[in-house]
């Protein structure tokens, strides 16, 4: 507090008001000298410092307090009174906005938020206040449900949900759930029937890529698996404009207060990428935001009609890269395995695509010059995609490269290695280890959990990780996943010594993760990821040492203030 304070007076003293958060750019001189701090620089040939130099939003000087003072002498300053400062954070997987249907933070933060709700009636509870504020005929639309965290059934298992439930209270109401993970919904008969799936006639035949879940009697349960819900997700009816710039705003202010400075988008619709250029054009994005265009869609089309990459003059905003899907998640069982399903014998989940289909995607899009990230958990999915990108990088040698695989999540040591060889980018995401780790071990068995969240294995063999989060799926806070990735353990501490703790990265690796290697992902690292003469000014300020606090205290670290461009766009109160 002392030092939030001193920090506080320290900018009124360089003419700045009281601190806010979505946008403060006027407030900042344009050259300052930032200086008494802790900087942890992640410039390996200058790994730490005391003070900054910026002007113009970039970074021309950083070294001692005494050097830059003396270089700078009429410049303002502002004193951080010791405060540690980090490079602004970036978050290598998120879904912002995304494709408008519900799945990014922005659609959360208006709707339903059910994630940590332990039971069916805590569900409930959250719907019927939330309901209150809807009109009559909106949809009750949620998200964040997860049937691992309920009590278990008689039998010790962890049974979905049924459209019942939500029957017995919203008999008229459509309502669609969200599961946690983005890849099932829970839907009740009144959406069903919008949707046009007759709640009470045998369910539709499950799509290439989708299940829906039924019944004895062969009638739905309400609840879909991966492409079985897309006609739930396009009955929902679409938000107006203004709530869409205001799901944005709401958004961004999350992502500034949480020290993030830049994300990667995994899936960003063109109609997304517009309403971000729209906002920059109206001065009211403050994030550095790399999109991975949505499947081989119109997005993708508009980036390969523009040379593989499209950028805003700002700097801001720009695409140059595609996102596709291979498979569905761990958690609801949709994850593609080699062999069955430890706790469900003869389920080997999900191929979105065949792997020929795949295999064609993928040579389009590196054939016009973007790179490929695909989502892959399962080692099904992952060994299907390392054997598509090695024949394309061999049929296009011209292209960026970079390409990588979002979660990496479960994979054979073979195709660990293969990941390696390749020079593919593992994108990671350090809390869907300790959020997976009470069951994960019961999908996969003893012997593949072993290639499973396989941070230190990936970087011991010499490969790259990239860190995230993948919000809404997780908190959007970064010192969560930089917690998880040093500890392997959840936020009470277990379990004790961490969960398989040999995959465990030090504070160094895990900051260069979410920073420089976060960039080098988005061929960034020559902008930012580290703070050094000729990089733009992005950087945190935080309540704490991350780098030398004990452990247990990791997480009380705060955000005490974000600056992108030089520019302070958040301050806590």
């Amino acid at each position: 507090m002392r030092r939030l304070l001193a920090l506080c007076l320290a900018l009124a003293a360089c003419g700045s008001p009281p601190a806010t958060n979505g946008g403060a750019e006027e407030d900042t001189p344009d050259a300052y000298v930032f200086h008494n701090a802790t900087i942890y620089t992640v410039d390996a040939s200058a790994p730490t410092a005391e003070a900054l130099a910026v002007e113009g939003g970039d970074v021309v000087g950083v070294g001692s307090a005494d050097s830059l003072l003396g270089a700078y002498p009429d410049w303002p300053r502002i004193d951080a009174e010791g405060a540690t400062v980090v490079p602004g954070l970036i978050d290598a997987h998120v879904h912002l906005m995304g494709m408008l249907t519900g799945e990014g933070l922005g659609q959360l933060l208006l709707n339903v938020d059910l994630a940590g709700t332990d039971s069916i009636a805590e569900i409930i509870d959250r719907l019927t206040t939330h309901e209150a504020t809807l009109t009559d005929e909106a949809w009750l639309v949620g998200r964040g449900w997860d049937q691992n965290d309920w009590e278990p059934a008689a039998d010790g298992t962890y049974p979905f949900p049924s459209r019942r439930d939500l029957d017995a209270v919203f008999p008229d109401r459509p309502v669609l759930l969200e599961r946690i993970d983005g890849h099932a919904y829970w839907a009740n008969s009144a959406a069903m029937r919008l949707a046009g799936i007759d709640p009470d006639a045998p369910a539709p035949p499950n799509p290439e890529g989708g299940a829906f879940l039924r019944d004895e009697d062969g009638t739905p349960t309400g609840v879909t698996i991966d492409k079985a819900g897309n006609a739930l997700q396009a009955a929902v009816p679409p938000i107006s404009e203004a709530m869409k710039q205001e799901a944005l705003r709401r958004a961004l202010d999350e992502t500034a207060k949480y020290g993030l400075t830049g994300v990667h988008e995994a899936g960003t619709s063109l109609e997304v990428y517009r309403l971000y250029e729209a906002a920059i054009e109206a001065e009211e994005f403050d994030l550095r935001l790399y999109s991975m265009a949505s499947g081989d869609g119109d997005a993708m089309a508009h980036a390969c009609e523009n040379g593989g990459r499209v950028t805003h003059p700002s700097g801001r905003l720009q695409m140059r890269s595609v996102k596709l899907y291979l498979d569905g998640a761990l958690g609801s069982r949709g994850a593609a395995l080699i062999e069955d399903y430890s706790d469900d014998p003869g389920n080997r989940g999900l191929l979105f695509l065949q792997p020929d289909a795949f295999a064609n995607v993928v040579a389009d899009a590196m054939d016009c010059g973007l790179q490929v990230n695909t989502h892959a958990i399962g080692d099904r999915a992952n060994q299907v995609v390392l054997d598509a990108y090695a024949q394309a990088m061999e049929d296009f040698p011209g292209n960026q490269g970079r390409h990588r695989i979002e979660h990496t999540q479960v994979a054979t040591p073979l195709d660990l290695d293969r990941l390696v060889e390749l020079d593919v980018i593992a994108s990671m995401q350090p809390t869907h280890a300790t959020s997976d780790m009470p069951w994960a071990e019961d999908r996969v068995g003893p012997t593949r959990i072993l290639g499973a969240y396989a941070w230190r294995t990936v970087l011991d063999a010499g490969g790259r990780l990239a860190l995230g989060s993948d919000f809404p799926v997780e908190r959007v806070d970064p010192m969560l996943g930089f917690y998880a990735a040093v500890t392997r353990q959840d936020a009470a501490g277990t379990p004790e010594g961490g969960w398989y703790p040999d995959q465990r990265l030090t504070r160094e690796e895990a900051l260069r993760g979410f920073t420089l290697d976060a960039a080098y992902a988005a061929f960034m690292e020559d902008e930012v990821g580290s703070l050094e003469v000729g990089k733009r000014a992005d950087f945190v300020l935080l309540s704490q040492d991350l780098m030398t606090v004990p452990v247990e205290d990791l997480l009380n670290t705060r955000v005490l203030a974000t600056y992108l461009d030089g520019q302070r766009i958040y301050a806590a109160d």
